[in-house]
């Protein structure tokens, strides 16, 4: 297989996964996690299967055909041999196998302004949604910088297997959730599973998975004193509309869902 046509971009995202993998960061350890960026309007690198994201080389990454990837998603064709066949004919550089949840990656780079997509299983994030309290993390915002970098909305999502099953169910939910807000979540999160990070550049994505972290640590720390307080719905909008904040928000480069990265 022919090496990846856009080193640039390749350098960048082993850098930034063995930073996600960075063991302080407590987000991933042996195998677990995944990135992706775009390297094209129609194409996207991504992590190879059974690769750890702490030793990451250019050989741990493929580059794969997203259209391909799309169309799979949104047919009615399903099994482990249709995924295989996709993963054989889709991948258009690199030696490895794209990793199970390139599919979702694939999900979440068809949405407009995003970039970048890191998917981890952090420690603070897991240790909530593998109770049954989930929905405390989308249930409202804590703090103001929460806003802004998560936003107003992030996403939960229940189990579903992974692979195919769990990309066809997220489609559906992000689908219903602009639908219902206008506006993509920057945050990702499933059930007894981890955290999808939706990025408009590799710096964004890092960012809303660190806040991530912050929230889950802050909420599981408000639990153990009493119950999380969540912001009024007023106070939540001035701040997400608040002149100073967006230009806060501009200079974290957190841009917003109608900010979309221009890609060569």
């Amino acid at each position: 297989m022919s090496t990846v046509a856009t080193p640039s971009r390749l350098a960048e995202i082993v850098e930034l996964s063995r930073t996600i993998a960075e063991p302080h960061r407590e987000l991933v350890i042996l195998a677990e996690g995944n990135t992706s960026v775009r390297s094209a309007p129609d194409r996207m690198i991504v992590k190879a299967t059974g690769s750890a994201m702490e030793l990451a080389t250019e050989r741990d990454f493929v580059e794969v055909d997203l259209d391909a990837f799309w169309r799979l998603i949104d047919s009615d064709h399903d099994g482990d041999a249709v995924v295989d066949e996709l993963f054989r004919s889709a991948t258009l550089a690199g030696a490895g196998r794209p990793s199970v949840e390139s599919l979702l990656h694939a999900v979440c780079q068809r949405v407009a302004g995003v970039d970048t997509v890191i998917h981890t299983h952090p420690t603070a994030v897991n240790a909530v949604l593998c109770s049954d309290q989930a929905e405390l993390l989308v249930e409202g915002a804590l703090f103001p910088d929460q806003i802004v970098v998560l936003g107003r909305r992030p996403m939960l999502v229940p189990y579903v297997d992974p692979g195919l099953p769990l990309a066809r169910e997220v489609n559906r939910l992000l689908v219903a959730h602009i639908d219902a807000y206008g506006e993509r979540p920057r945050a990702i999160y499933l059930r007894n599973h981890g955290l999808f990070a939706l990025g408009s550049s590799v710096q964004d994505a890092v960012q809303i998975t660190d806040m991530a972290v912050k929230c889950a640590r802050i909420l599981t720390g408000a639990s153990t004193i009493g119950a999380p307080v969540f912001l009024a719905e007023e106070s939540a909008e001035r701040i997400d509309t608040r002149p100073d904040e967006l230009l806060r928000r501009r200079m974290l480069d957190v841009a917003r869902t109608d900010v979309a990265t221009e890609l060569d």
